[in-house]
């Protein structure tokens, strides 16, 4: 009996063990296909050393004393990046394409050019290798609506990047700062970074090409200011008091710029360094002599804006100042039409 009972045992011991194999079996055949890859490791942020400094370019020095930026503009000093929406993390290794982010720079209340931009150049495709990828570079605002609005964009289309600090002129060079962190702690490797705002016209076909010929990993590309003089009396006055000097060190127009992957970590350990300054191009511009980065100068960043020409659009990088309710037709212009390749000029 005792016998008899130990072959039912091994027997009903065999038959589980198969339907559990076989179960197994069933269930995992899919598996490489269904698994998602592990998100892009995050980096631990670096200590913030702000402090007094002196950079070189080479030729000039500047100064920028930390104790005078505390006192004018204490709030860049002192912010510390804290983010309210991001896109999801990104699979390491999903594709041997080269990533290309196309940063827009927005407000939660300009909702309706972001939605026409998603449907003209602001829209993820691959592009002669590249995956261009657009992100839109939010503050925060004290109206309701704006934030539920950039909160459903962000669920809907996943390509919101957005901090609390409020909107405004000069927090724009917290948008650079905070933006250059992201980059560094939890953007998966890319290749390039198109920044420019989201009033503007942009050519990712043309910003490829453009790359293919003169991307350079330790090279700014825009349109170029040389040490360019200060203002004292407009929307972009500065103090004496603040900055003392005369000129600036030369900046690209942050209307429109292209910086290389590989630069990132330089311009990312300069900005815990240095002042924040309250002018995002010149405080980009000293992030990049920081950094020990060399500027190329091409006259296909628009930044003043170009009076419409379908020929002139088909060939330009950027171009500033397009109202959203034009931005579809000049788009479908541009993709539709047949010109003859405009020479360049280039510096």
């Amino acid at each position: 009996m005792r016998r008899k009972g130990i072959l039912i045992s091994a027997s009903l011991f065999s038959i589980m063990t198969f339907l559990v194999s076989r179960w197994f079996i069933m269930n995992t055949r899919d598996i490489p296909r269904r698994i998602r890859l592990a998100p892009t490791p995050a980096r631990t942020p670096l200590p913030i050393m702000r402090q007094s400094v002196t950079v070189s370019s080479g030729t000039y020095t500047y100064h920028l004393n930390l104790t005078r930026f505390e006192a004018e503009f204490p709030y860049l000093q002192s912010y510390h990046c804290t983010l309210i929406q991001e896109p999801n993390q990104e699979e390491q290794g999903a594709t041997k394409q080269k990533l290309l982010i196309l940063a827009v720079k927005s407000q939660p209340s300009t909702g309706t050019r972001r939605s026409e931009l998603r449907k003209t150049w602001a829209k993820e495709r691959e592009i002669n290798g590249y995956r261009v990828k657009p992100l839109f570079l939010l503050g925060k605002t004290n109206v309701k609506g704006h934030m539920e609005m950039a909160k459903r964009e962000s669920q809907e289309y996943g390509d919101i990047l957005q901090w609390d600090m409020t909107e405004g002129h000069h927090n724009l060079s917290l948008k650079e700062r905070c933006f250059l962190e992201w980059l560094y702690l939890k953007s998966p490797p890319v290749d390039h970074i198109f920044k420019v705002d989201d009033d503007e016209f942009v050519n990712p076909d043309v910003i490829v090409q453009y790359i293919t010929e003169y991307g350079s990993p330790n090279t700014i590309h825009g349109f170029h200011y040389h040490r360019p003089p200060v203002l004292r009396g407009t929307k972009y006055s500065i103090s004496k008091n603040l900055y003392p000097q005369q000129y600036y060190p030369g900046f690209v127009s942050g209307g429109g710029f292209l910086f290389p992957g590989a630069s990132v970590n330089g311009l990312y350990n300069a900005s815990l360094l240095l002042p924040v300054f309250p002018l995002d191009d010149v405080y980009f511009g000293f992030l990049t002599v920081a950094a020990n980065l060399t500027f190329r100068h091409d006259r296909r960043f628009y930044v003043r804006g170009l009076k419409y020409d379908v020929c002139r659009y088909k060939e330009a990088l950027v171009v500033h100042g397009i109202n959203a309710k034009f931005m579809t037709l000049i788009w479908q212009e541009v993709q539709n039409s047949e010109c003859h390749k405009v020479e360049v000029t280039s510096s």
